[in-house]
């Protein structure tokens, strides 16, 4: 179970589960802990795995002023410190993968490594003009169903849509009772259409990994090659048949390539390796059960 850390006057809603090296998600643009069910499923006996509710997404408040991506990261700097973690693998997708960057830059300390899903250093026209285009949307949708209907043809693959993966996402979605509101929507795709991190991400130090979809139309694959390009070291990797969310299409496939490189670093710094399942008998907490996560992006 969930509870919420303080830090401040803030509160953020923090989940934990698992026990090994220690890891931090970080979602996007509306997301909550839900969106990273499959990881918090599949990599918990390995790893000890905490996510987060953005501010103004599901159980954390917006705070009043401005909401800036510098912010959000100070945030999720504030979950680690209040839960006693020196260190974590960090990984984000989306606008997560900018908090992540930017909490690589602030709190450089406290950054194992990087795995940024669907990133970018900072907007080119073409997606400046999508997050133009859902920030009206937000407020000028008849719905919630017509948003996350609209919305969510960017995000996942025309499999998902087929499959009914994406029909069940927005089931999920609409019963969700933490709903995060069209002006905090708006609020966070401000703060993400500004923010910058082009001139300063060669100052990250931490290793990094770079996933992209091939098929992604918002945060595409050169946008993420511009990332990999400026991080000493990074490696960049195209899941051509993949979307903005393979960790959600194809959670198998991306926890393995994750779980992987968290190894790798693990090793290369001298670090125990994660248990795998079968190594002895002590069971991990689990979340609660879900069949599908829920998250935007």
């Amino acid at each position: 179970m969930g509870r919420h850390i303080r830090s401040g006057d803030r509160a953020i809603w923090t989940e934990q589960v698992g026990r090994g090296p220690d890891v931090l998600l970080i979602g996007g643009l509306g997301d909550t802990v839900e969106s990273w069910q499959f990881q918090l499923d599949g990599l918990a006996d390995r790893y000890r795995l905490t996510a987060f509710d953005n501010r103004g997404a599901g159980r954390s408040p917006m705070p009043d002023g401005p909401t800036t991506v510098e912010a959000m990261a100070d945030d999720a700097a504030a979950v680690l410190e209040a839960l006693g973690i020196a260190s974590a693998h960090v990984a984000g997708f989306s606008g997560g993968a900018m908090i992540s960057q930017e909490l690589a830059l602030r709190h450089p300390d406290v950054v194992r490594s990087l795995v940024l899903q669907s990133t970018w250093p900072a907007m080119d026209p073409h997606l400046s003009q999508w997050v133009r285009f859902i920030h009206w949307l937000a407020g000028a949708a008849p719905s919630e169903r017509a948003f996350l209907e609209g919305f969510f043809l960017a995000i996942y693959t025309p499999r998902a849509h087929n499959d009914g993966t994406v029909a069940a996402v927005i089931e999920e979605a609409i019963a969700f009772p933490h709903k995060q509101s069209p002006e905090d929507t708006q609020r966070t795709l401000d703060a993400f259409a500004v923010h910058r991190t082009l001139d300063r991400l060669d100052r990250i130090s931490a290793p990094t990994l770079v996933l992209a979809g091939g098929i992604d139309p918002t945060a595409h694959p050169e946008l993420g090659r511009a990332v990999a390009e400026r991080i000493g070291g990074a490696a960049f990797e195209v899941w051509e048949t993949e979307s903005h969310q393979p960790f959600q299409e194809v959670p198998d496939r991306w926890n393995a390539r994750v779980d992987a490189f968290w190894r790798e670093v693990e090793a290369r710094t001298g670090t125990p390796a994660p248990r795998d399942a079968a190594d002895d008998a002590w069971s991990p907490d689990r979340p609660p059960e879900s069949a599908r996560p829920v998250g935007t992006s």
